[in-house]
């Protein structure tokens, strides 16, 4: 990657981003598997629907067995009548897989790397926002013109430049250490707090 710099937001300034997270070459189906396994570990789960044996009916058979000129019949709370319990319904279960460590780690570098290439990536200056302040945090991505979605990544003491962007439109605000490969993949643009690549650079590094 040639240049490894990234415009600060609100200001006519750039950033240098560090090379160690942001020049990952990019691994589609790596990506692919961390991603997949953010977004199966935020499932819940707890789909349930009732078997045979589950369902609220009698288990009285319809009719005698002869003497009707009709077919056999047993209980009425078979999957094929009507009111009847699922035959291979969904029950609870986790839908959560293991992804290894470095290749989560790579996955993320490489996710990262993805913005810093296509121009899509900012860097929000430590210290901008004492207190919230939504307007101001609107008229610096307006200023920036990154494409909607957005996800703003801060820092764990950031809570004043959370607050300033959480609730515009199409940004979500997201903790450096909670920040899934699929939320940084799946925004169009990305922008970055210092102390938030400080953090990153632990957990991609």
């Amino acid at each position: 990657m040639a240049d490894l710099k990234a415009p600060v937001l609100g200001k006519q300034a750039k950033a240098d981003l560090p090379k160690e997270i942001f020049s990952e070459p990019f691994h589609e189906s790596l990506v692919h598997q961390a991603a997949r396994a953010d977004l199966n570990a935020r499932r819940r789960g707890t789909h349930s629907s009732l078997t045979r044996g589950e369902v609220s009916m009698t288990t009285a058979k319809a009719w005698r067995q002869k003497g009707t000129g009709r077919a056999r019949v047993g209980a009425l709370g078979v999957p094929h009548r009507y009111g009847g319990g699922a035959a291979f319904g969904p029950k609870p279960r986790r839908y959560t897989f293991k992804v290894n460590r470095k290749a989560r780690r790579r996955a993320m570098r490489a996710a990262l790397s993805v913005h810093a290439e296509r121009g899509s990536l900012a860097v929000l200056g430590a210290g901008t926002f004492e207190k919230p302040a939504t307007k101001q945090a609107a008229q610096a991505l307006a200023k920036w013109g990154g494409n909607a979605p957005t996800l703003v990544i801060v820092g764990g003491d950031e809570e004043a430049a959370a607050k300033s962007f959480r609730n515009m439109p199409r940004v979500q605000v997201a903790q450096a250490d909670a920040a899934g490969v699929a939320d940084v993949i799946g925004a169009a643009s990305l922008v970055i707090s210092e102390p938030a690549l400080e953090e990153l650079k632990g957990r991609a590094g």
